[in-house]
């Protein structure tokens, strides 16, 4: 019967073990500490984890059914998984999405043809050209929150102080600049559009609980 033809061990198991090691501690570096420490947001922890091994797992058995033709489709229908989502997700997160499924791929179709150092430096450009870009000034990630605000005495220019600090102490957060939107004079309301970077809120905690706010990205 071929059911018996079939090992019970193959030399691969210890390949797949030290390469899925490997896969999973690069994407924890990067998930963890790049991401995770700018955003702030655990929405799309669970789904970088897992997209990444099953990517991983998914390229490593194409890989040993030696099929062109079934590896070009499985890669396919890999990334057109990500068009089955219910929210839009943002670009950020989009590209952080490709990052995992990158580096599942590699570490997965790496061959004998590849070096260690070789994979060593691949897998290491794609966790620190994230952290590098992250850490640049003009490209930290700034979200945003709209307040409807009613002291429309304070939106003058001479209070821009006041209304700051009030902004500040009314919502928790430490804003960054705010943009004036419309103006109702007839309800005396006026649209704040409040930015600040995420990795410079403090947290709080209620019961072990991280308190959070679903909010605009920009």
């Amino acid at each position: 019967m071929e059911l018996f033809e079939v090992p019970l061990y193959d030399d691969d198991v210890i390949k797949m073990v030290g390469r899925f090691a490997i896969n999973l501690i690069v994407i924890t570096v990067l998930v963890r500490y790049v991401y995770y420490r700018r955003s702030r947001s655990k929405d799309y922890l669970f789904s970088f984890y897992m997209l990444s091994i099953v990517v991983f797992f998914i390229c490593f058995t194409l890989k040993k059914l030696e099929l062109e033709l079934g590896m070009a489709m499985g890669l396919f229908a890999i990334f057109g998984v990500l068009r089955y989502r219910t929210d839009a997700m943002p670009v950020r997160e989009m590209t952080y999405m490709f990052i995992v499924i990158g580096i599942a791929v590699i570490n997965s179709l790496s061959n004998v043809k590849v070096s260690w150092l070789e994979l060593a430096v691949v897998n290491a450009s794609f966790t620190f050209a994230p952290a590098m870009l992250e850490a640049l000034p003009f490209l930290r990630q700034e979200l945003r929150e709209d307040i409807v605000y009613e002291r429309i005495d304070l939106i003058r220019p001479e209070n821009h102080d006041q209304l700051i600090a009030d902004l500040q102490e009314r919502t928790g957060l430490k804003l960054s600049r705010i943009e004036l939107g419309r103006i109702n004079f007839l309800q005396d309301t006026v649209v704040i559009s409040a930015y600040y970077y995420p990795h410079e809120q403090v947290l709080a905690e209620s019961n072990g609980v991280t308190v959070g706010r679903r909010v605009k990205r920009t």
